[in-house]
């Protein structure tokens, strides 16, 4: 559906991430390639305004400040921009950790997030923020995630990773993997296998089949390489199938992202961050799609970092991006 259209008037929220990386690059070339319906950037006009020099688009773009979702339109050669943040810099150093623009990135996120919890926003989506500036702002996150969580008041979430051949769902994302064993609980294994079956259908699957990756190698291989498969995944497995969920395995995880690549299941449930990111990297961060699951709103993200080597140079590649976009546009925010 148009988001402009009469029954479905709000825009998408674009944050722009961190100043001094790609976000603002990216963002840009997102505008300048074509969007079908209205979008607003949560970020700063001056330094979008400067991406759109330095891209040498200023005949065809200018970046202009706007008071709220409500007021944004699909105006050709417009990026409409919100920011209730103090304006950056105009020198904000390119490429470079800066604190004013880890702060700005967090300030952004959280005004999106609002205006989405009040409904003046289709969805959320994400241009990449830097953990450490952000730090150095004096804001305390692992990332975007729990940030969504905490300001959106969400208990059950969970960080799901998709392209055009594989959707991935984590159990835990950002710890130590020394600590993973103890945070598979029954619980979180439940949970996260049922936000399994609602991300596939708010992407309009009807009966989800979902794979539910073993912790262990050879998935545990009945217990001799360890017992979380037996003791924790498989009964919640159990309990997700008598909830009416096509929830099987525990499969071992060398095997069973190449059979859902293959199309013999529709989500597969990791156990930890590098065990269900690698694969989807692996296949390549450009198409990359990174999914809050569990929100009271729909938010992607891109699949890749800041970037800060290639920021400013005019090379940055924006299809991450615009499939985070295209993914944003086809979900709804609730699962019917």
């Amino acid at each position: 559906m148009n988001p402009s259209s009469a029954s479905n008037p709000q825009p998408v929220g674009i944050t722009m991430g961190d100043a001094a990386g790609i976000g603002p690059e990216i963002i840009v070339k997102l505008f300048a390639a074509g969007l079908p319906g209205t979008a607003v950037v949560y970020g700063d006009a001056g330094i979008l305004d400067a991406a759109i020099q330095r891209l040498q688009l200023g005949d065809r773009f200018k970046a202009a400040q706007i008071d709220s979702p409500r007021a944004a339109s699909a105006e050709p050669g417009l990026i409409q921009v919100l920011n209730r943040w103090e304006p950056l810099p105009a020198d904000l150093p390119l490429g470079r950790l800066n604190p004013l623009a880890g702060r700005g990135a967090y300030e952004y996120l959280c005004h999106a997030i609002d205006d989405a919890q009040s409904m003046q926003l289709r969805a959320i989506v994400t241009a990449p923020l830097n953990k450490e500036a952000m730090q150095a702002g004096g804001i305390d996150y692992p990332g975007h995630t729990e940030i969504l969580a905490e300001r959106s008041n969400t208990k059950h979430y969970a960080m799901m990773l998709a392209n055009p051949e594989l959707r991935v769902i984590l159990v835990t994302i950002h710890v130590a993997l020394a600590q993973v064993s103890a945070l598979i609980t029954p619980d979180a294994e439940l949970n996260t296998i049922r936000l399994a079956h609602t991300a596939c259908r708010q992407a309009g699957i009807a009966q989800p089949r979902i794979a539910v990756a073993g912790l262990n190698p050879h998935a545990g291989e009945s217990g001799r390489f360890g017992r979380e498969e037996i003791e924790v995944i498989t009964p919640a497995i159990e309990q997700a199938r008598a909830q009416g969920m096509d929830a099987s395995g525990p499969w071992p995880g060398d095997t069973i992202f190449m059979r859902a690549r293959q199309g013999e299941f529709d989500i597969v449930v990791a156990q930890y961050h590098d065990q269900g990111l690698i694969p989807v990297k692996y296949l390549g961060v450009d198409q990359g799609v990174n999914v809050t699951v569990g929100l009271p709103f729909v938010r992607t993200s891109v699949d890749h970092g800041t970037a800060f080597n290639i920021a400013g140079q005019g090379i940055a590649d924006p299809s991450s991006l615009r499939a985070a976009y295209e993914l944003a546009m086809t979900m709804t925010p609730e699962a019917a």
